[in-house]
């Protein structure tokens, strides 16, 4: 038997609660303004029960919480938390690497800044402002080891 432990790190825990289709599907409707169960299940037609368990599975990893608008029969909305609002330029990063690489990419909601600009990513650097596109990476790993990935090609955010 091996010892191999796979690597523990923020991603892979953040995957276990958002990694799934139907996870980021319903984070998709409710970043749009959709909150009810029924209208959330006709955008992403998510089977019923499957539905149930990733709003419940959501609400106790803490980005979406329900706010009943009905006492009987019990009914309730969804809306993001903070930590479900901080997913939002993952969202919308999956949406510019669909447009951008997909074969036939589907029809897809644009992104608008309240000054009327189209959204995009840019993963830019804390301290000097510089984008990160395709290199300049360094990664230090927990045991203090660094290392760079290999050259890739620039790759820059398209305003559509």
């Amino acid at each position: 038997m091996s010892d191999i432990q796979p690597r523990a790190c923020p991603i892979a825990d953040t995957l276990d609660l958002v990694g799934e289709r139907w996870s980021l599907l319903v984070l998709r409707e409710v970043f749009m303004g959709v909150r009810r169960f029924a209208d959330i299940q006709a955008n992403t037609g998510a089977p019923r029960d499957v539905l149930t368990k990733r709003l419940r599975s959501l609400e106790a990893g803490g980005a979406l919480e329900r706010h009943r608008y009905l006492e009987r029969p019990p009914r309730f909305e969804y809306h993001l938390t903070p930590a479900g609002q901080a997913l939002e330029p993952v969202l919308i990063g999956l949406r510019e690497w669909g447009l951008r690489y997909l074969p036939d990419p589907p029809p897809a909601p644009r992104f608008l800044h309240t000054c009327g600009a189209d959204v995009v990513t840019r993963v830019v650097c804390d301290a000097c402002g510089e984008p990160l596109e395709g290199g300049g990476l360094v990664t230090v790993r927990e045991d203090g080891v660094t290392g760079t990935p290999p050259p890739a090609a620039r790759v820059t955010a398209v305003r559509r």
